[in-house]
């Protein structure tokens, strides 16, 4: 999952990014709403996290214009981070397209609890386990199984595995196609190739064929999961 983080607040931000990467999202981080504005009239993000006390344009008009009709953005999930307590506040926000709200200080666990559940809706998704024939993927407890017979087998995934198959899970049965893959593994720090994706992908191919599900390759998009006997 790759997320944008709107913060201008450096040691605030670093520290955010940190701990949302250990968490194995893919997170790049922006200084100012009219840069944010920008990267998201560009580029595609799972979620943004947007501080209201922006330089220049602040939180709240950045969420209101992310919200119009010709912004590839308007239904990206929005969580804002804020030092205003205020219930005037709080209802300004949500009601210009922010979708949950979160004030400082707060703890880590709880700011990735309200991400997940952030995106599983936007995924019109209603647990926190995502499953598919035999495979299910814990995203609270981080933990990946397949359950064959009636005997649970677990999945060990390196971080960059489980963002991709948490990746085909969300959207399955639909094929991802590999771009959206890439984008998902990885932020504006970093530089994975498109060859590293197939590398994942074969990886994680040899550790669920054994369980049932197939991870087919589409010539030319990308891939999806399916049940082995379909494959």
């Amino acid at each position: 999952m790759r997320l944008l983080l709107v913060e201008d607040d450096v040691m605030v931000a670093s520290g955010i990014k940190l701990g949302l990467t250990d968490a194995g999202y893919a997170v790049d981080w922006v200084g100012s709403g009219e840069r944010a504005e920008d990267v998201l009239r560009n580029e595609s993000f799972d979620a943004a996290i947007i501080d209201i006390g922006l330089p220049g344009m602040d939180g709240l008009e950045l969420t209101r214009r992310l919200r119009r009709p010709d912004m590839p953005s308007r239904s990206m999930p929005v969580l804002i981070l804020t030092a205003r307590d205020a219930l005037h506040d709080r209802v300004q926000g949500l009601d210009l397209g922010a979708d949950d709200y979160m004030v400082k200080p707060f703890e880590l666990p709880e700011l990735l609890a309200r991400l997940r559940a952030l995106l599983r809706r936007s995924q019109a998704a209603t647990t926190a386990v995502l499953s598919f024939g035999p495979l299910e993927l814990d995203t609270a407890g981080r933990s990946a199984c397949a359950r064959v017979d009636g005997v649970e087998h677990v999945i060990e995934l390196g971080p960059r595995e489980w963002t991709v198959l948490e990746y085909l899970l969300i959207h399955a049965p639909k094929p991802a196609s590999k771009d959206k893959l890439l984008q998902a593994l990885t932020g504006w720090d970093k530089e994975i190739t498109p060859n590293a994706v197939e590398v994942y992908v074969s990886r994680l191919r040899g550790k669920l064929e054994s369980h049932g599900v197939a991870l087919r390759s589409i010539r030319g998009f990308g891939y999806r999961l399916e049940l082995a006997q379909q494959a």
